[in-house]
């Protein structure tokens, strides 16, 4: 199987096993793993942060931020489409006890000029705004770009606002090799940002949420209040450090890969994209002829597997276990699909 249903499905390098296969280890729970410890501190270096903590998941490493920036009871600004309100079971309900404030931002990049709008009047019976969320890249905008401009004049309103400001970067490196900015600009001025390793970079399981020194202390608290307390991390850790130091520049080949796929599927009758708006790895595809959950089961019998997100859209996410060849398979399985 052509499997394009995410880039989680990625497996761990040869490098990655055996670095793993010969972690030094301790109890990271009393912050005594060396591994862990090097993972965090060079993340922390890479996004220009003063500390990072490696935390199981994503998902976690987003819900420990707004657990940390906003108390219960208070308000949060984010795109309508992005992952933390959408995709993470209500965790920031659940858990933090937030309630969204969320816009409708241009490809899920909110405006300066949404952000003020949707902060609310001062009466006591308002929520408060405490927290702006930011999604770079955009996950259900196909990947796409914040773009530079916006993402600096949007935390700057937040800032003059009083709201504290969290990136969730679960993509980053893709926007930094496809725009050739470094990572620590692209997350310049948010005052916490997460990373994943287990995407794109092919690290088996783990993430990182870095900020300030202060904020670090408060999420470790945090994320063993959330079960997040691990040990002998340091396996997983080691596999994280090789993917920070082999894995990011190899991004761009994704991103060809992505763009090349878009352009064979845009001349299939029945499909529609435009590869212009394909930045990154991801690719959105609308169905205009048949529903995505059957074209997506016509594509499995093909030999391709993507994931249906709507009634008519499709996602095909290219990543390291995906050749150019495969790619051209799948184009062609597309192309018997439409015309079954």
């Amino acid at each position: 199987m052509i499997d394009l249903r995410s880039d989680t499905v990625t497996r761990p390098t040869a490098a990655m096993r055996k670095a793993m296969a010969e972690a030094e280890v301790g109890d990271d729970v009393y912050r005594e793993d060396p591994t862990v410890r090097r993972l965090e501190d060079e993340a922390a270096l890479l996004l220009g942060k003063e500390a990072a903590l490696f935390v199981p998941t994503g998902s976690m490493g987003n819900e420990v931020a707004v657990m940390v920036h906003a108390p219960p009871g208070e308000e949060v600004i984010l795109d309508a489409n992005c992952h933390i309100m959408n995709y993470e079971l209500g965790a920031m309900a659940t858990f933090a006890g937030v309630m969204p404030r969320p816009v409708p931002g241009e490809r899920g990049f909110p405006t300066a000029e949404q952000v003020e709008g949707a902060i609310r009047s001062p009466i006591y019976y308002n929520c408060r705004a405490r927290l702006l969320c930011l999604e770079n890249t955009h996950n259900m905008a196909g990947g796409g770009i914040y773009p530079p401009e916006r993402f600096r004049e949007v935390v700057e309103t937040a800032r003059r606002r009083g709201l504290t400001v969290h990136l969730d970067g679960a993509r980053l490196f893709n926007a930094s090799v496809a725009s050739g900015v470094p990572l620590r600009t692209l997350a310049e001025g948010a005052d916490s940002v997460m990373v994943t390793l287990s995407k794109g970079l092919a690290a088996p399981a783990g993430s990182l949420l870095a900020g300030s020194r202060e904020f670090i202390q408060e999420a470790i608290r945090t994320r063993k209040r959330m079960g997040g307390g691990m040990r002998q991390v340091g396996i997983l850790a080691a596999a994280g450090i090789v993917a920070l130091g082999t894995m990011i520049d190899r991004l761009a080949e994704d991103h060809i890969h992505a763009k090349l796929l878009a352009q064979r599927l845009a001349e299939i009758p029945g499909f529609e994209i435009d590869p212009a708006e394909v930045e990154t790895n991801i690719v959105i595809l609308r169905t205009t002829r048949l529903p995505a959950t059957l074209v997506a089961e016509r594509f499995k019998a093909e030999g391709v597997l993507c994931l249906s997100i709507a009634s008519d859209r499709l996602r095909l996410v290219t990543h390291l276990d995906v050749s150019r060849a495969q790619i051209l398979q799948a184009a062609a399985a597309a192309g018997r699909v439409a015309s079954a």
